[in-house]
């Protein structure tokens, strides 16, 4: 059986396909294109930076242990002979110019000896104590005195220390600013032929009227 086109059938058809189609428009899921979100901003990773320095300790050197000062007794005990003070004397001591200006040709209190070597310093009478001090503390038999040089015109005496060695005369001078007559001179037999090294030597010459012990 076939069925012809009839006009009211046709009538009928149109009407419910419109429907069925309008049907599946409201069924269908109406989709949108995927937005483009931003994406999410990643934390900015930190711009790295130097490590501070791990602070370690200081190293300090250990203190350096300085000898202990000797005194002077502790000092010239460990001497042997006049050579050892005539070390001291070249090493240590150097005079004292502006108190040998001040007293130039007088006769200050002399230092004792042990201000003396404290200060390594000093003038002719400080000199002459000191030598004839440790001389005779380092060996008796050296028989140290102080020897005064007189000399014209007056008021310019100068001041030595005398010792003894083998019968022989020895003098020791290191309070003066003349090379020419520093250090120690001798052997002599006399004084009286120091006194003619000290008049042929020194720079400044003076007539020298006599060179004796002074107070012995």
């Amino acid at each position: 059986m076939t069925f012809g086109t009839h006009p009211r059938l046709r009538h009928l058809i149109f009407p419910i396909c419109i429907l069925a189609l309008l049907s599946c428009e409201r069924a269908r899921v109406k989709t949108h294109p995927e937005r483009a979100y931003p994406t999410k901003p990643q934390p900015s990773e930190p711009i790295p930076t130097k490590p501070a320095p791990i602070e370690t300790p200081q190293e300090r050197p250990f203190p350096s242990e300085h000898p202990s000062v000797k005194t002077y007794s502790e000092t010239i005990s460990t001497w042997k002979s006049y050579q050892d003070l005539v070390r001291w004397m070249e090493k240590e001591f150097s005079l004292d110019r502006e108190r040998f200006k001040r007293f130039e040709g007088k006769f200050p209190p002399p230092r004792t000896a042990e201000e003396t070597f404290k200060l390594r310093s000093g003038i002719y009478v400080d000199v002459a104590t000191f030598a004839k001090e440790t001389l005779n503390r380092v060996d008796p038999a050296y028989g140290a005195k102080i020897v005064v040089i007189i000399m014209r015109p007056y008021g310019y005496n100068h001041y030595v220390c005398s010792f003894k060695k083998g019968g022989k005369v020895f003098i020791m001078d290191y309070g003066t600013p003349y090379r020419e007559v520093t250090g120690v001179h001798g052997p002599y037999t006399s004084l009286e032929e120091y006194r003619r090294f000290y008049e042929k030597n020194h720079p400044i010459k003076r007539r020298i009227e006599a060179v004796r012990y002074l107070g012995n």
